[in-house]
């Protein structure tokens, strides 16, 4: 095996790792934010995974910290119906610069509460944001959440782990800003002692060129027949 279908095959385990690890991540239950496009730097959909974990309860309320060491200038929200949404600012402590913009002020909360049941018990809804700029230079970012449930109670997702190896009981949404791995399929693969692209187009060339013998064979075959007394 070349040394490339080596790397091919340890890009794919690597890969499968992360889809369990999501799974394992989504079993827990805790409210989560992802992004299909963080880039440090450019714009971003922030997406916020909001479980109700309760047999009984629905989720009616949820409030969303940004970081305001790392502001945004720009702050949307995604018009979700059966929900009301608000967007506290806040005077900064000092200016930032973001891009070419300098902010003295800016969005700290967004608070999402609901217009009718909320998310029902043991179910989920998602909660998007479009932001910008994300700073550079940091490996994550955490947003502090707090969700409300129609029976009174309150849980605060804000717990921030001290190591690897700490595993809160409420930790606070978190968003690494890392490159993505990029996909298996779009790897060209040009090592010399070929490959699995490589054997195919070969095995094609080849099973092309039996055909065209077998077709010759058949020809010849069927004008020997005519000539013969």
């Amino acid at each position: 095996m070349s040394k490339k279908l080596v790397l091919r095959a340890a890009a794919i385990a690597a890969a499968t790792a992360l889809v369990l690890v999501g799974g394992v991540n989504s079993a827990s239950a805790h409210v989560t934010v992802s992004s299909p496009d963080a880039k440090p730097g450019g714009y971003a959909k922030l997406v916020f995974r909001v479980p109700t974990e309760s047999d009984t309860a629905s989720t009616t309320k949820l409030s969303v910290s940004l970081p305001k060491d790392y502001p945004f200038a720009h702050v949307g929200a995604q018009v979700k119906g059966g929900w009301k949404v608000v967007k506290t600012t806040e005077k900064l402590p000092k200016e930032v610069k973001v891009g070419d913009v300098t902010l003295t002020e800016a969005i700290t909360t967004v608070t999402w509460t609901a217009e009718g049941s909320g998310v029902p018990a043991n179910d989920f809804d998602e909660f998007a944001l479009s932001v910008g700029k994300l700073p550079e230079g940091v490996d994550s970012l955490s947003f502090p959440a707090v969700q409300t449930y129609s029976d009174g109670k309150v849980v605060k997702w804000e717990q921030v782990a001290k190591d690897a190896a700490d595993k809160p009981e409420h930790p606070a949404p978190a968003l690494k800003l890392s490159t993505a791995i990029a996909p298996v399929a779009a790897t060209t693969d040009t090592d010399k002692g070929g490959s699995s692209d490589t054997l195919a187009r070969v095995l094609g060339g080849a099973g092309l060129l039996l055909g065209l013998v077998g077709l010759g064979l058949g020809l010849r075959a069927g004008r020997t027949r005519k000539v013969t007394p």
